[in-house]
């Protein structure tokens, strides 16, 4: 039974109310900062009237009436002298003003739980960052932690979330080993479960430790702002990349800074591999790079290996060519589009050499996603059949000048079941979910900067693109959308996102060529094409 929606008094109540104590909030502070005088000198008039009400019930009663007569004759002195009682009322409102100043102490230095605590770090590291040979070691035991430690901040636990650290000049820095026993010291002694940022200063002899915060996961799939060419990835730490996209988190607008991966033929990244483990995210990730790409006008070619049906929303689609789930579907698929890349090499070429553009359905961009394709490929050697991963080297090694982009994801267990063109062709690469820092360097090419967690959220990991740096990442939620455990609103937000389903008789997309080479293959078992008709009341 569909589930009514909720009434537009309720569903737009929360926005308002949020809205309004924001306001309030705001006029709040902006009150309290206008006001703040007359609130110190209030604080101070209540501190003298509390003193003088302590005074004088601590006076005797026999002393009582000279000192009601002495203040009698203060107040009418006051009120004769000229000026008396302006110069009283400054007076009283300066001693006001002076008693009730905030008298917090300023915190300057840390306190005795944290001396023991940089005391501790600082001895940890004596025995790498000292030899003997040193005639004034700057690590020593029972040295001075003031001279190494220049900048350090605490969190409210206790625990190091900054640290400055100056090192001696003979310290191997230039080494990935060295470096990592450093930065394998600082994780366990400042706490682990934290996402540590390891910033090194060859040059200076510094290091900088700083604790990351989380990564935004609440951010669902949602139209970004991107020009055709551009995907993206996820969002990553705001000093990581120089541009930042408007999203909405919730209710709430925001800017953050996107991983933008760019294909086309001028790209130097065509290609994608994700690797993760069950439940990382690659799959989300892959609907996110699909929605993205028929948002464009792209065409999509889906090879689920899981046979999970986690890409059957997007079946019949606008856009989407097919959905494979089967080994003999995988096999034509994959078939055809290697045909496909070969007849736009050769239409481009010839177009070019009678000096006239390209034609139209050549430039349309082939989008060719694959998700655990060994899975398939064992399948369909044990059957006796031919290898579907054969037919991906086409695509991979001619598919930039042709529009066409392939998109892998696997998990770590089958990496070695990957052809080596697939690992010499996707230079574009993510790690999503918990890895070993040998694992995140055997897929990327390099270590992260940080320090990887061992529970992290779905769609969690790590990215480079071609020879850059390494970035955290964090894939915008894209669930299956007839996942009833998913939450709903993301479940929606990825309903909206999807294209509508051409009308029978031909009324979608004509995608020409494309569809010949699909016709002559029967469609295989669990495959999308022969899969039930989707009910009518779904979207």
């Amino acid at each position: 039974m569909a589930r009514r929606p909720l009434p537009r008094i309720l569903s737009s109540g929360t926005v308002s109310l949020s809205r309004g104590r924001d306001l309030a909030r705001t006029a709040a502070d902006s009150a309290t900062d206008v006001l703040h005088p007359l609130l110190v000198i209030g604080r101070g008039l209540r501190i003298l009237a509390a003193a003088g009400r302590r005074r004088w019930s601590e006076t005797p009663k026999d002393k009582r009436g000279p000192a009601l007569f002495l203040g009698a004759a203060c107040v009418l002195v006051v009120a004769l002298v000229p000026y008396g009682p302006p110069l009283a009322l400054i007076t009283l409102m300066a001693a006001a003003a002076w008693y009730g100043r905030d008298r917090t102490p300023a915190k300057t230095g840390p306190s005795d739980a944290e001396t023991e605590r940089l005391g501790s770090l600082y001895e940890a590291l004596v025995p790498y960052f000292s030899i003997p040979e040193d005639p004034s070691p700057l690590f020593a035991h029972g040295g001075d932690w003031d001279k190494a430690f220049s900048g350090y901040e605490f969190d409210e636990a206790g625990r190091i979330t900054r640290l400055h650290i100056r090192y001696p000049a003979y310290f191997t820095d230039g080494e990935a080993t060295s470096r990592a026993r450093i930065e394998a010291l600082l994780h366990a002694k400042s706490g682990r479960g934290r996402e540590y940022l390891f910033d090194w200063d060859e040059e200076g002899n510094q290091l900088d430790l700083k604790v990351l915060a989380a990564l935004p996961t609440g951010i669902a799939a949602q139209p970004f702002v991107t020009s055709p060419g551009e995907t993206v990835l996820g969002f990553t730490d705001a000093g990581s990349v120089q541009r930042t996209l408007p999203v909405q988190e919730g209710d709430e607008p925001r800017d953050v800074p996107p991983v933008i991966w760019r294909t086309g033929p001028r790209s130097t990244e065509p290609h994608l591999l994700a690797v993760g483990q069950p439940g990382s995210g690659t799959s989300t990730l892959l609907r996110s790079v699909a929605l993205q790409a028929l948002r464009h006008g792209g065409d999509v070619l889906i090879v689920d290996g899981g046979g999970s049906g986690e890409y059957a929303c997007l079946a019949g689609r606008s856009g989407v060519l097919a959905v494979e789930c089967g080994p003999t579907g995988a096999q034509a698929t994959l078939e055809w589009a290697a045909q496909e890349t070969e007849r736009r090499l050769i239409a481009t070429h010839r177009a070019r050499e009678v000096g006239r553009p390209a034609p139209e359905d050549t430039r349309r961009p082939l989008w060719i996603l694959l998700d655990q394709p060994t899975v398939l490929a064992h399948l369909s050697v044990a059957e006796g059949g031919p290898d579907p991963l054969a037919q991906l080297q086409v695509p991979l090694r001619h598919g930039r000048p042709a529009h066409v982009t392939v998109v892998v994801a696997e998990q770590f267990g089958h990496l070695e079941l990957l052809h080596d063109a697939v690992w010499q062709h996707t230079r574009a690469r993510v790690v999503l979910g918990p890895a070993a820092v040998q694992q995140i360097a055997d897929v990327l090419g390099l270590p992260p900067h940080t320090t990887p967690t061992a529970q992290v959220p779905p769609g969690r990991g790590y990215a480079r693109l071609g020879t850059g740096p390494v970035h955290r990442l964090q894939v915008p939620a894209t669930p299956d959308p007839y996942d009833e455990a998913a939450q709903p609103a993301y479940r929606q937000a990825v309903l909206e996102l999807l294209p509508g389903r051409p009308a029978p008789g031909g009324g979608g997309r004509d995608h020409g060529t494309p569809d010949k080479p699909l016709q002559g293959h029967p469609p295989a078992q669990g495959s999308a094409l022969g899969a039930p008709e989707v009910p009518a009341d779904a979207p």
